[in-house]
């Protein structure tokens, strides 16, 4: 029986408490006027966290800092004009499907799906860049003005950010990767749910600085574990003093609400014997016809057997037949089980034996259900290496395509830890799409309905790779045709299989770019104080975009998911059937009292849309008439 506090609540505890879960990165440690060790609020990253600018002081604390950490932390939650625009042509079911292929520098992609899938995605699993001096990392620059990009010697992706190798010559080696790395690991905490996981794959040139940096965006009792992926069965002599077989998988949770990850299985290799010189002697009986053996057929005797470490005496006569104990086997000896446990594991299929004349008997499982994960993952979980990941791939595709792909069956493995089967699964260093590859293959084996998203930057392929030459310019043509060849595999696999033809394969491919709206629809009164007339700005809307383009940046600002259904009827759409209803051409009565009558949670117009102000007044009053409740809003 609990007890009654009979007191009022420290509030200072649970505004703590509160700062904690919003701000984890703002936990320190410092010494307090007793000479103790306590944890308390660093103020500077409070200021940080909530200011706009770039903050300094000089107080000395326990903290992981590096040159410009603070302007990555500005970077992660400076805003951005952009917006993803739809590619029809290039997706596949793009009118019925949920999964999402999105091209673009992570970061700015990330910051546009912030508040759309806040706390929505279960699991992000990332490959980023292992900063071994050849990879692409990426040099976020977001200052030039008016959109012109700086002419330095280097290559730069669509959104100006330099791409190069990260030479360790460069003294700024680890700092160039930290900031890469942490603003986008910063939003990605946002979209998880709070039960969600990361799994951050590396190697251990940043293996020691990941740990610090995740331990401080996600909160260090939010740390899983290490995993250790056994990457190939034949190490290459890189290295001086070891062979290196392991690749490292960084997991976290976004908080406490995940007790545990289920669902992983151990195939089983070999037999385990059953006693434990430990435990206390007591009878195991074992049931006839259930226990295979290698002795000779005949009567076997009651009496003293076992060994000298291991005592068993055979309590009544038994019979072997054919491989198999005919009659019950009565043993009394040391044993790991109970009867109850024994009769449970022979009901599960596990398979006993007794193979030699001490009698003494073991256990083999076809595969061990773990109540917890191993932190080693390797082929006796059915996960294979770099090897077989190539080979996969280059069989899919028909050529070497991609160096160093992560098997399809490591990604499986991952996302069956943690997910349910209506979850969102987010890459945003997708590469070859292996883990969209891995949540279509699982939907095809439990018929689940799991989406994904990709995000890619679209890293141009070397003129002189394989990949070149058969067509793929960017990794992105890449990831995207593993799809849809691993689509036609799925569907030809399993072509006899009930109710295939509800799996959603498709993907709706979306691409980063600049906002829709001209300089003028931001910033109005820079234009009216350089003596612009206004009225030459009529339209808001770039030239070059499509009414799908406007509605997407619609979707986006309206927090409505990018994979929503769309129905479009002459000139008006229709998202999740009613929810969203935009048109953006000349409306008259008739329009705008029909999409009234439907009574939309929004309606959204372009301001070109009406032909006065009269107009706009009309369709205030026809809503005001048939929908009141109608959210109307106008570009």
């Amino acid at each position: 029986m609990d007890k009654l506090k009979m007191h009022t609540p420290n509030l200072a505890d649970d505004k703590f408490a509160s700062l904690v879960a919003m701000f984890p990165n703002a936990i320190t440690e410092t010494i307090d006027e007793n000479g103790e060790v306590v944890r308390t609020i660093d103020a500077e990253v409070l200021s940080q966290e909530i200011n706009t600018r770039v903050i300094a002081g000089k107080e000395e604390r326990y903290q992981f800092t590096w040159p410009d950490k603070k302007k990555s932390v500005l970077l992660a939650n400076a805003p951005i004009a952009a917006t993803l625009r739809p590619c029809k042509e290039e997706s596949v079911d793009f009118d019925t499907t949920e999964n999402l292929y999105i091209e673009g520098d992570n970061l700015d992609v990330l910051k546009l799906l912030r508040e759309t899938y806040l706390n929505r995605v279960k699991m992000i699993y990332i490959d980023p860049p292992y900063n071994t001096g050849n990879d692409f990392i990426y040099e976020d620059d977001f200052k030039e003005e008016t959109g012109e990009f700086l002419k330095r010697d280097f290559q730069y992706d669509d959104q100006g950010n330099r791409l190069t190798s990260n030479f360790d010559s460069n003294g700024r080696f680890h700092t160039d990767w930290l900031n890469m790395i942490y603003p986008r690991l910063r939003i990605a905490r946002d979209l998880l749910t709070d039960d969600g996981v990361i799994f951050i794959s590396i190697d251990d040139n940043e293996l020691s600085n990941l740990i610090k940096l995740c331990d401080e965006v996600f909160g260090e009792n939010n740390f899983i574990d290490i995993f250790s992926w056994k990457k190939t069965e034949t190490p290459a002599n890189l290295s001086k003093l070891t062979k290196k077989a392991i690749e490292y998988i960084v997991a976290y949770k976004k908080s406490n609400n995940i007790s545990k990850l289920v669902g992983l299985k151990k195939e089983s290799k070999s037999s385990n014997g059953l006693m434990n010189q430990t435990n206390s002697a007591h009878e195991l009986i074992f049931p006839a016809n259930t226990v295979d053996t290698g002795i000779n057929d005949g009567i076997i005797k009651n009496g003293k057997y076992g060994t000298s470490s291991y005592e068993i005496h055979l309590l009544e006569d038994t019979e072997v037949k054919d491989g198999y104990f005919v009659k019950p086997v009565k043993l009394h000896g040391k044993f790991k089980w109970s009867q109850d446990n024994l009769n449970k594991e022979i009901s599960n299929g596990t398979k006993i034996s007794i193979r030699t004349a001490a009698l003494s008997p073991s256990y083999e499982r076809q595969e061990y259900e773990a109540e917890k994960p191993w932190n080693i993952i390797d082929r006796t979980f059915g996960v294979g290496t770099n090897e077989n990941a190539s080979k996969e791939l280059d069989e899919l595709i028909g050529i070497n395509v991609f160096d160093f792909p992560k098997p399809t069956s490591l990604l499986k493995y991952l996302i069956n830890s943690c997910t349910n089967e209506t979850d969102i699964i987010v890459d945003f260093f997708s590469g070859s799409a292996t883990t969209a590859n891995a949540v279509m293959q699982l939907n095809a084996e439990d018929g689940g309905n799991r989406k994904f998203i990709m995000i890619q930057i679209p890293e141009t392929c070397e003129e002189k790779s394989e990949a070149y030459k058969a067509g793929f310019k960017t990794i992105c043509e890449i990831g995207k045709e593993r799809i849809r060849r691993v689509r036609e595999k799925i569907k030809e696999e399993n072509k006899d299989k009930e109710g295939i033809e509800n799996l959603d394969t498709g993907f709706r491919v979306l691409k980063l770019d600049s906002s829709n709206m001209k300089e003028v629809y931001y910033t109005p009164e820079d234009y009216a104080q350089m003596g612009f007339n206004l009225e030459g700005f009529m339209d808001n809307i770039k030239s070059d975009r499509s009414d799908e383009d406007l509605l997407f940046q619609v979707m986006l600002d309206l927090g409505i998911p990018l994979s929503a259904t769309i129905r479009q009827e002459e000139k008006v759409f229709y998202v999740n059937d009613n929810y969203l209803i935009a048109c953006f051409d000349k409306v008259d009565t008739d329009t705008i009292t029909e999409m009234a009558k439907k009574k939309p949670y929004y309606v959204v117009f372009r301001d070109s849309s009406f032909i006065n102000d009269s107009a706009l007044v009309n369709v205030e009053q026809v809503f005001k008439t048939y929908s009141p409740s109608t959210l109307r809003r106008v570009l």
